[in-house]
């Protein structure tokens, strides 16, 4: 897929492009004061939820279309682009009947293939900028798939947002981000804008500015940031709301590295690498060797591939040897698991084998 730029006319190329609003549109007069003072940090793309699905019902689900009249009348104080979120046929006519600028397609809704390929479908022959943000599970060729409906549906002003993935773990985040998911994603499409969304991935507006320096290093195109006037009265998600002055000293603080690789030097170390990781899959191979070695001996014994005792005491150990070398212990149970995953993986072969080969031999001798 090679996908067209996802900029309004007006609004400079350089990182980070930058999208700033309230979690939801209130009211008119809270829609309009944020938009003032988010218009004076230099912001050229406001964003307010209209429809907000929530987990449950009960909660603020969102003023609706009224909203929408609300904030064209911002853009037409301001000079601001708007754009908002869409997860129905209804919603993607009522966001351009108002003529909004830019829509994106919510994590809920990306997850269902159905209601995407319904908002696909609406919005044949449209030519402004569609957002995906990722499906709440971490499943990558799900997200793909929605960019792929959304493209073969003739829409070329692409990009996705990456608010990372939901969890029932209690961690510092509110959901995952998960990082390697949107990096191997950019690996496929390098073309493709990612934008992050460190409101939600954070939950915490105390994060944003951690998160968007991680996703700036991470070569991300820009940050959507859920800003409003009054962020502790919001009627959604408070916590992970900032307003338009803390807005602008996130964006004032954000190291933007964007020198492109022109030294020597670089290409020797990059070289290195190359080198390690050749001789880290001879190790691995080796190993593998070993390991189905092993394979014979307990089929040999009438041994049980899987032993707990000794697989607990090489990730507890190699763990510890990690920490010593300066490597995360974490990191290093998760290569051992795989490793570990593998090294079953090829016993369970030689074990299936040898089960086949025997009730050949039995009917043979039949």
């Amino acid at each position: 897929m090679e996908f067209e730029s996802i900029l309004l006319p007006g609004i400079d190329a350089k990182r980070p492009l930058v999208i700033a609003g309230p979690c939801s549109a209130e009211t008119e007069e809270q829609v309009m004061n944020t938009a003032r003072e988010v218009a004076a940090t230099g912001v050229k793309i406001f964003r307010a939820g209209v429809w907000k699905p929530r987990t449950k019902p009960g909660g603020f689900e969102g003023v609706g279309s009224p909203a929408l009249k609300w904030m064209m009348e911002a853009e037409k104080e301001t000079g601001m682009y708007m754009a908002t979120e869409v997860a129905t046929e209804k919603h993607v006519y009522e966001a351009l009947k108002y003529g909004i600028d830019m829509l994106w397609i919510g994590a809920r809704t990306a997850a269902n293939p159905f209601a995407v390929q319904e908002i696909a479908d609406t919005l044949k022959g449209v030519d402004i900028p569609i957002l995906i943000k990722n499906p709440v599970n971490p499943d990558l060729e799900l997200w793909i798939g929605a960019l792929e409906r959304l493209y073969n549906a003739g829409i070329k002003k692409l990009g996705v947002i990456h608010r990372g993935f939901s969890t029932t773990d209690k961690t510092v985040y509110r959901n995952l981000p998960q990082w390697h998911i949107p990096i191997e994603l950019k690996r496929r499409f390098p073309n493709l804008p990612i934008i992050c969304d460190p409101s939600h991935i954070g939950g915490n507006r105390t994060m944003i500015h951690k998160l968007s320096q991680q996703a700036m290093d991470l070569n991300f195109s820009g940050v959507i940031v859920e800003t409003h006037c009054s962020p502790d009265e919001a009627w959604s998600d408070k916590d992970q709301q900032i307003t338009p002055a803390a807005l602008k000293e996130v964006l004032d603080n954000l190291i933007i590295r964007d020198t492109i690789q022109t030294t020597e030097d670089l290409s020797v170390l990059r070289d290195q690498i190359d080198d390690l990781d050749n001789e880290l899959l001879q190790l691995l191979a080796k190993r593998m060797r070993v390991s189905r070695e092993i394979g014979y001996y307990k089929l040999e014994h009438d041994m049980p591939i899987l032993q707990t005792k000794r697989y607990d005491e090489i990730l507890t150990d190699r763990a510890y040897q990690g920490e010593r070398m300066e490597i995360s212990g974490k990191f290093v149970k998760q290569v051992l698991e795989a490793i570990h995953s593998e090294s079953v993986r090829q016993q369970m072969v030689i074990m299936e084998r040898e089960k086949k080969q025997s009730t050949q031999n039995e009917e043979t001798a039949l």
